[in-house]
């Protein structure tokens, strides 16, 4: 019986830490897991870059509709937010803010060369660094 307990006891010694093994296979499915959240952020960020693209074309709509009915372009996009004899407005002021929580801009006297379409544009994710986006 005393023979047993020390065999025992010596085996849980020999057996009280982690095998080499064992804590590569950990650290294996950490790198994976972090691979995967930092695909997951891109992707997030694409994302945000094409609902700002589909945004800007809705307020790029509301402004065309705009000059269409009065014969010029709004001076700002807060006059889009306005609701025009008994007519709901065209926008809500949550429509002019981007993915990013900043307002789009916009600039009447900017325009396409060839269309002579108004310039609006958000700054993107990173102002100053990234690409603003932009409806033309």
């Amino acid at each position: 019986m005393q023979l047993r307990t020390i065999d025992r006891n010596r085996l849980l010694r020999r057996r009280s830490g982690f095998t080499l093994m064992e804590v590569l296979v950990v650290v294996a499915i950490l790198v994976v897991l972090a691979g995967i959240g930092v695909g997951v952020f891109y992707y997030l960020d694409s994302a945000k870059d094409r609902v700002a693209l589909v945004q800007i074309k809705n307020i790029e709509s509301a402004v065309e509709n705009y000059r269409l009915i009065n014969g010029s372009y709004p001076d700002s996009l807060a006059q889009l937010t306005e609701p025009v004899d008994d007519k709901p407005s065209p926008l809500s002021e949550q429509q002019l803010m981007d993915p990013w929580n900043r307002m789009y801009q916009y600039d009447a006297n900017t325009r396409h060369p060839k269309t002579q379409r108004v310039l609006i544009y958000s700054q993107g994710a990173n102002p100053g660094v990234s690409k603003p986006i932009r409806n033309w």
